[in-house]
């Protein structure tokens, strides 16, 4: 059975999720036999933080050091957890930035350094083989969602992104739906706190009308899948709107609005159920206005799977890449082919 280690770091900058997965030889079982949360250090924090701004040289250098980051933290992990054999590392890596429309994706975390660091061979930068396909290089989980979570009509992850992933006329689809704790975690900053624990603060919030609606008329929301968000559509687009709003209303007007627009997007698809995973899966606020804007069953499971669905998908989808399967396909991304995406470091 192969064991994978699978890397993620969301955009919300939480931190480092490592999760050792057992498969079965066809990959379509699992079990996760080690998985933690490391946050990130912040010197650490502020150049991932930073790099949105950096220029190329600055970039190249990030891009190798937090190789060597991402390799010396899996070291520690295989260590502390007594794992005896890995057979490959998968690893997204960092988004920097995600601009599909102009075929640009930066996801910082050199392969070759965590390859060379633990000699273990590595599947890294997942999304630039999907973008030079003319795809939007995200959403990547919904393949791992269709092999490993098929029994839910629905799979919705609240990361910095809410994404959804379905399966309609026996094609996967997929989008991101609105930018989730990328908006939620800068606000609960500017009242000191690093995120908004149960939605508490949001829920002490009042709704500003004119932000509420000028919020559910944005373009996006008119768009036809696939379409996918990076950090870019919150910087120009939605904290422009955010900004000179209180805090804690502000906190409650954008709680509302991620639960209107998934609610509007489960209704439309007509999902009877939905798995939901991801740091937002925690915001109990969230997640009960979430319920009363849809008419579908709203499944929260255990909490390693919420914590670390997206590292697990990331170790089948570098175990699909490793034996030359498709990982990627076009119905989800708007590449002009099914693909096997990623780059191979070996040590």
């Amino acid at each position: 059975m192969p064991v994978v280690l699978g890397l993620m770091s969301g955009t919300s900058l939480d931190g480092l999720d490592i999760c050792c997965v057992s498969f079965s030889e066809d990959l379509h079982l699992f079990e996760i036999l080690a998985a933690t949360t490391l946050p990130y250090p912040i010197n650490w924090q502020q150049r991932l933080e930073e790099a949105f701004y950096a220029d190329g040289e600055t970039l190249e250098t990030l891009d190798k050091e937090y190789g060597v980051f991402l390799g010396k933290k899996v070291l520690k992990f295989i260590k502390e957890n007594q794992l005896d054999s890995i057979d490959l590392i998968a690893s997204h890596g960092h988004t920097v930035f995600h601009k599909p429309d102009q075929g640009v994706t930066l996801q910082v975390g050199n392969g070759k350094q965590i390859a060379k660091l633990t000699q273990i061979p590595v599947v890294y930068d997942f999304r630039q083989p999907d973008v030079d396909l003319g795809g939007q290089g995200a959403p990547l989980v919904p393949v791992g969602d269709a092999l490993l979570f098929g029994q839910y009509d629905a799979c919705l992850n609240l990361g910095g992104f809410a994404n959804i992933s379905y399966t309609q006329n026996q094609q996967i689809r997929a989008f991101d739906i609105c930018a989730c704790n990328l908006v939620l975690n800068r606000l609960a900053q500017a009242l000191g706190k690093p995120y908004d624990q149960n939605g508490v603060m949001a829920q002490k919030g009042v709704m500003d009308k004119s932000l509420h609606d000028q919020l559910n008329t944005l373009d996006y929301y008119q768009q036809q899948a696939p379409k996918s968000l990076g950090r870019e559509f919150v910087e120009s687009v939605l904290w422009p709107l955010i900004k000179n709003t209180i805090p804690s209303d502000a906190l409650h007007t954008y709680t509302q609005h991620i639960a209107e627009q998934i609610g509007k997007t489960l209704d439309d698809i007509q999902a009877k159920n939905c798995l939901v995973t991801g740091g937002g899966a925690f915001n109990n606020y969230l997640i009960s206005q979430l319920k009363n804007n849809t008419q579908s069953e709203i499944i929260i499971p255990n909490q390693r799977i919420i914590s670390y669905k997206e590292a697990l998908v990331f170790a089948l989808l570098g175990g699909l890449r490793y034996l030359g399967e498709n990982n990627v396909f076009a119905s989800v991304t708007g590449a002009s082919q099914d693909h096997s995406s990623g780059r191979i470091a070996l040590p």
